[in-house]
């Protein structure tokens, strides 16, 4: 059946070819979610994003499936900051070392 469908969509079938179409891909079933989130510039902006969903969320502004959307973005966002950071870290240990480190030396005895 679905190879009859796929061949008549390939005829030139419009009603064949939205079946695969959809089959395929999905229609998009969300809404946009009309909320200003706080503006995040830092991990510590976080608190006050999810402190904003809660408070969204208790108004009925937007739903609770929306608000772990969103949760997920800040989420999202935060480890995206950690992992910059931990870069940016990890490459000036790698030049401090590149340029002599420590100068103690390490010796047992």
């Amino acid at each position: 059946m679905t190879r009859k469908a796929v061949e008549m969509a390939l005829a030139g079938d419009s009603r064949a070819l939205r079946l695969c179409l959809y089959r395929i891909l999905w229609p998009r079933r969300e809404r946009p979610v009309n909320f200003k989130l706080p503006r995040l510039q830092a991990p510590g902006d976080a608190a006050e994003a999810i402190a904003a969903l809660a408070g969204a969320v208790a108004s009925a502004e937007i739903t609770p499936g929306e608000a772990a959307g969103l949760a997920k973005l800040v989420e999202a966002f935060v480890r995206a900051l950690e992992a910059s950071e931990f870069d940016q870290r990890l490459r000036n240990i790698e030049e401090w070392k590149d340029r002599g480190g420590d100068s103690r030396t390490s010796t047992r005895r």
